[in-house]
């Protein structure tokens, strides 16, 4: 038995790996933690590693599973193949990766870095761009900004950034 990579249809690499394992195939999604806002609230989701790609598990041969029903389930695109030859993934790279997420599993990829350029879209400042500092721990973040030609940090609820394009 050999791992492939699946292409999925946008934003449903969660719905794929579901129906794949339904139907028996074994798959794996890595996942990375990290913060959303969504409705206005800061959330932590897991995202996919490699966004509209999973991995499974199929064998060849007379006594593996049918490898016709992937095609047509929710959520998949394809399997990925160079030429006619479906890809095959190492071993050892789906280990390394399951590792890593393990190691990860805890800590969020934050939704601001400090030093990124910030925009302020409530509150007293909306409008003004800043530079992002940090988290203070109360659900409030500090954001550097320039004021009368001086800096200034005020501290704001995460949920009235947005990056800075």
């Amino acid at each position: 038995m050999h791992w492939y990579l699946i292409h999925t249809k946008p934003r449903q690499e969660k719905c794929a790996l579901d129906n794949l394992e339904q139907q028996g195939y074994q798959c794996y999604l890595p996942t990375l933690p990290s913060e959303k806002l969504r409705q206005r609230v800061l959330m932590v989701t897991d995202e996919p590693l490699f966004p509209r790609y999973l991995f499974i598990r199929l064998g060849q041969g007379d006594s593996a599973k049918s490898w016709s029903p992937i095609r047509s389930t929710t959520g998949v695109s394809r399997l990925v193949s160079f030429g006619v030859e479906p890809a095959k993934i190492a071993d050892g790279l789906i280990e390394l990766l399951r590792a890593q997420e393990a190691a990860v599993q805890g800590e969020p990829e934050p939704l601001f870095k400090p030093g990124e350029r910030v925009r302020l879209t409530e509150g007293a400042f909306v409008g003004i761009e800043g530079i992002y500092q940090m988290s203070d721990g109360e659900r409030r973040v500090m954001v550097l900004i320039e004021m009368l030609s001086k800096p200034v940090t005020v501290r704001v609820a995460p949920t009235s950034l947005r990056k800075a394009s």
